[in-house]
């Protein structure tokens, strides 16, 4: 279902376009003359070309020598960086230097011929707000003109490769090309320009570095002159010897504190065994032979004691003797060490010092060794420098304008029309409140239209039943034949007889659909009644000359007879009841017995019986009377009525279970269905295939 209801939409859709297809047609044309105008009379061509240059990255270098500056890495940053110097304010002035651009009324706007009619200063002029022109700077000048031509110049980068576009756009196809090129060549030159002063400014800092190092090296060497020639220092090999001297007096001082130990334990023992008087221990601790005789002597009686006791003295004194002497040497071997120290120490210091000035010197040749390289090669660059772009191809000059592209204009100017028009028709259409076809009116509410009846070429309300006599073959009498028949077929078992007609609101040529309906019925040779049940307003009055006094409410009511109420008109051919004012509700009067009654009578009096109601949104009048009818018309207003109260309208009749039997779609304008591109569609085919059935 979903998927049906979008297929009518879209149909619709298309039908809407379709009708207004004159209107988007009209509208597509003047977008096209607009375009054309605009094209060949108001636009300035210009011209657009191009000059291609080439990021080098791996550049030869001929001289094997570091640049000062490096050459560009290539990569994206490089690349978009490279884009921008050549769109710099920078070049650009170089751009307008060299060609004199601020002569070019192109570019200086104030070389222009001005408009003294032009809308806003004329306006200004006549409003007396126009300011006095005050005359700008040189630089005001040039700024401006920068700007200008930053608008007619465009840098690109082609995507994955080092190719830069200098495109140049103006109104000179040879300006373009000039503008383009000479850009291209600016740029060159800048990069070399840039890296000659990088080089320039190297070469000045390193000459200055240079005698600065040159100072701080003659200052460092000097230093070690003069500290050689001052300080009291033995060779290497010398201080290497003492060194050795200290090693051999520290060994030799500890054997002879090893040696002085000795002794002194020999010297104890002795004492002690002298005290003890131990002869024996005395022998063993002496270590002598002539001693140890002496005591097999003693023991043998052969010497006394006496000659014992002389010669163990002697030994005694021979021992200290001994240490004495060890003592003295170990205290002399100290004292030389002492020395050998102080004086290694005080080398060590002097070998040290001079070893920082000696570096210090090295250090300073070095660093002068290599500034003096860099001050040469940078010296060697400075004829040798090479730009790390190129030009690829330069720009032409072009033999075609690049803008307007007439043809493009054209076919846009047209679309725009067509979108233009169609949205208009669109928007038409949707601001659209009422009903212009019968097809439209059956989608939108569900209900059979069954009569589309023209607007009458009546001025006045009263003539048109004159009309509808003296015109009997119009579209109009047809239309109400037509609506008559659909009636009467609606229900072929049960014809109706009872007929209302009723609209949403006031003003929708219900009253007109029930007179023309009436009188067309009464030309079968029925006999037929004309009811006006809108007794409020009671707008008969405006239709007929009636002069009675007598209504519907007298008759219903029993205070009249039927044929003092009525009115009868040879010419009409059909019974009129008007309406009657009256302090009882309608609706009351409507709903009762009597009215059921009185319609039972009409039916039994007449074969038709036409009632014209008030509206359904008005007042409750049309939804009581519908209950007692055979067939409910309702009128809808041709492009008038809008589409909620006509549902409003049906749902109301819908609340007290009555359906409409049939819709009128009332006052087609045919000239405004051809205006809204509906032809001359209303009433199956008319307009075409009917002319030579009826007189319009």
């Amino acid at each position: 279902m979903g998927h049906q209801e979008d297929e009518i939409d879209l149909m619709a859709l298309i039908r809407t376009i379709w009708r207004g297809k004159w209107l988007i047609i009209l509208f597509a044309a003047l977008a096209v003359f607009m375009g054309g105008y605009y094209v060949y009379r108001i636009a300035v061509p210009v011209y657009t070309t191009t000059a291609t240059v080439a990021l080098d990255p791996q550049q030869q270098n001929v001289t094997d020598l570091t640049s000062v500056i490096s050459g560009l890495s290539g990569d994206q940053a490089t690349i978009n960086t490279e884009v921008e110097v050549i769109r710099s304010r920078g070049l650009m002035e170089k751009l307008v230097a060299k060609l004199d651009l601020t002569k070019d009324p192109e570019f200086n706007s104030r070389l222009r011929a001005k408009n003294p009619y032009a809308p806003k200063p004329f306006i200004k002029r006549l409003l007396g707000l126009q300011k006095p022109e005050i005359t700008p700077s040189n630089r005001a000048i040039l700024d401006a003109t920068i700007d200008q031509v930053l608008r007619a110049i465009s840098v690109s980068n082609k995507r994955q490769s080092y190719v830069f576009n200098i495109t140049a756009t103006t109104t000179s196809p040879t300006k373009s090309a000039l503008m383009a090129n000479t850009l291209a060549d600016l740029y060159i030159l800048d990069q070399l320009d840039v890296k000659f002063q990088a080089t320039q400014q190297a070469t000045k800092w390193l000459s200055e570095r240079v005698g600065e190092l040159k100072t701080k090296l003659e200052t460092a060497v000097t230093k070690v002159k003069n500290f050689n020639s001052q300080a009291e220092l033995v060779s290497p090999e010398g201080f290497a010897a003492l060194q050795r001297q200290v090693k051999e007096t520290r060994d030799r001082i500890k054997n002879a504190d090893d040696e002085l130990t000795q002794e002194q334990a020999r010297l104890d023992a002795l004492a002690t065994a002298l005290a003890a008087n131990d002869i024996e221990k005395i022998v063993a601790l002496a270590d002598d032979r002539n001693l140890s005789r002496l005591l097999t002597m003693l023991k043998s009686g052969d010497v006394d004691r006496e000659t014992f006791d002389v010669a163990v003295q002697t030994l005694v004194r021979r021992a200290k003797l001994d240490h004495a002497r060890a003592a003295s040497q170990t205290s002399a071997l100290k004292t030389s060490i002492t020395k050998l120290e102080s004086q290694i120490k005080r080398q060590s210091s002097d070998l040290v010092q001079l070893q920082q000035l000696q570096q210090e010197a090295a250090a300073s040749q070095t660093i002068y060794d290599y500034f003096l390289k860099r001050l040469k090669e940078t010296t060697v660059q400075q004829g040798i420098q090479k730009a790390d772009s190129r030009i690829l191809s330069r720009a032409v000059v072009p033999s075609v304008a690049s803008a307007p592209r007439k043809s493009l204009v054209l076919a846009l100017s047209m679309m725009l029309g067509l979108f233009a028009g169609a949205g208009l028709v669109l928007f038409r259409e949707m601001m659209q409140s009422g009903f212009r076809t019968a097809e439209e009116l059956e989608l939108s509410t569900g209900y059979t239209v069954m009569g589309q009846i023209p607007k009458m070429p009546v001025t006045r309300r009263v003539d048109t039943l004159s009309y509808l006599v003296d015109k009997p073959t119009s579209s109009a009498a047809e239309s109400v034949r037509n609506l008559r028949t659909s009636v009467l077929l609606s229900d072929m078992d049960h014809p109706p007889q009872v007929i209302m007609f009723t609209s949403s609101m006031p003003g929708e040529a219900k009253t007109t659909g029930s007179l023309a309906l009436a009188h067309n019925l009464a030309g079968l040779g029925k006999k037929v009644l004309l009811v006006e049940g809108d007794i409020r307003r009671r707008t008969f009055s405006k239709y007929f000359d009636i002069k009675g006094k007598y209504g519907i409410l007298s008759v219903i009511s029993g205070k009249a007879k039927l044929e003092e109420a009525i009115h009868r008109d040879s010419a009409l051919g059909f019974d009129v009841l008007i309406g009657e004012k009256s302090s009882t509700n309608a609706a009351d009067v409507f709903s009762s017995e009597k009215f059921h009654a009185f319609l039972s009578d009409m039916r039994a009096a007449y074969d038709y019986v036409v009632i014209d109601t008030p509206p359904v949104l008005v007042v409750p009048d049309a939804r009581v009377i519908a209950q007692s009818v055979d067939a409910v018309l309702y009128s809808v207003k041709w492009d008038s009525t809008p589409k909620n109260q006509v549902l409003q309208g049906l749902r109301m009749f819908e609340t007290v279970n009555r359906k409409v039997t049939g819709l009128v779609l009332a006052q087609i304008d045919p000239k405004g269905l051809k205006r809204y591109g509906y032809g001359g569609k209303y009433g199956g085919y008319y307009g075409y295939y009917a002319k030579g059935y009826y007189d319009n």
